[in-house]
């Protein structure tokens, strides 16, 4: 059943993070109730466990699902959408039902990717999408009987298209925007520092995404290095 899930790829840290606070404060309170979850629940109290990530495409969303697996020393098991949807009658359900099984046995992390591809709104008056009905009621099901000390974690880029129910089920939703200039700057100070001074002179641009950010300052730093050894081999 293993094959429902994609490969992890390596461990982030929160701190490689760059996060404005509206993000970062829900997370660290987050991480503050699973230090201390055994006592929460000896009182009944319930720990946060579902979260919604909202927003721009490389913005970050899955880069801190990722360290959150890291910080709360968590497994984290990815959805391959590919795998789990399935044209069979009631396959994708099953699937589905499966991969929250083996994470409640593990306590691990459930991250759902591309979240609309499976939680699209209920459209009743639609009788051909029937199955999608059912995958969606399957999840609410599901996410209702969580576990406590399991948490899922579920990404889109377009929440408008997911069913009302499903949203609400979601303790915490944050939404992800372009970084502002201050926060590209904190990027881009900190991947240049990790270079000699004579390559990182670059073009900082914005209104980017941190994926687009880093892709440009790194291109154009290999660019300089480049430029650097052509030049020795000229003058030689």
């Amino acid at each position: 059943m293993n094959h429902i899930f994609t490969i992890n790829p390596e461990k982030v840290r929160l701190s490689d993070m760059i996060l404005p606070e509206r993000i970062q404060q829900p997370i660290n309170s987050l991480l503050q109730e699973y230090r201390y979850i055994d006592t929460l629940l000896k009182y009944k109290l319930p720990v946060t466990n579902k979260i919604l990530f909202y927003g721009q495409s490389g913005c970050g969303k899955t880069m801190l699902a990722r360290a959150l697996s890291t910080e709360l020393n968590k497994k984290m098991k990815v959805i391959s959408l590919s795998n789990i949807v399935s044209s069979k009658l009631g396959e994708t359900s099953r699937n589905i039902a499966a991969a929250f099984k083996i994470v409640e046995n593990q306590e691990a992390i459930l991250f759902l990717d591309e979240f609309d591809s499976l939680g699209k709104e209920r459209d009743y008056d639609d009788t051909d999408n029937s199955e999608m009905k059912r995958v969606v009621n399957s999840i609410i099901q599901l996410i209702d009987a969580l576990p406590q000390k399991c948490l899922l974690i579920a990404a889109t880029n377009q929440i408008n298209l997911i069913d009302k129910a499903l949203v609400r089920r979601f303790e915490t939703r944050l939404e992800f925007d372009l970084p502002t200039k201050d926060l590209l700057d904190d990027l881009y100070d900190s991947i240049l520092s990790k270079f000699p001074t004579q390559y990182t002179s670059i073009n900082r641009s914005y209104g980017l995404s941190f994926s687009e950010a880093k892709n440009s300052a790194i291109k154009q730093v290999k660019q300089n290095v480049i430029e650097s050894e052509l030049s020795k081999e000229e003058n030689n």
